[in-house]
């Protein structure tokens, strides 16, 4: 499987922005595409972005034009560009891949990078 490492997360006022970088190491082939979830206090794990490896992105509805998707395949890194952020952004994100057809990809949670938006 894959070994996924979560970055970036921080605490930034209302507004601000932040940049989580997941750092995939393994056996990466086995990747066809890339969510990011957050997970809040009280709340259920919530998909936050998706991209595969076409580019094809998918967003929720309440991050849609705010957030960004990205990879850097010679890195092996996912990137989650988080603009205008606001309280209700606040949660731990984690990085979790799905599995081309026939390989078993995800091993294990990362430890997830906490993000804290304050108002």
């Amino acid at each position: 499987q894959v070994q996924l490492v979560e970055s970036g997360g921080g605490l930034v006022q209302a507004g601000g922005s932040l940049r989580l970088s997941c750092a995939a190491s393994g056996d990466t082939i086995c990747i066809s595409a890339m969510t990011w979830y957050r997970l809040a206090p009280g709340k259920e794990r919530e998909l936050v972005a998706a991209i595969n490896l076409g580019g094809t992105t998918h967003y929720a509805d309440s991050v849609k034009g705010r957030f960004t998707i990205s990879r850097d395949n010679a890195e092996n890194t996912w990137y989650l560009q988080m603009n205008s952020l606001k309280p209700d952004d606040t949660a731990v994100y984690y990085c979790v891949p799905s599995s081309v057809p026939g390989t078993e990809c995800f091993g294990s949670w990362g430890q997830g990078t906490q993000v804290t938006v304050s108002s």
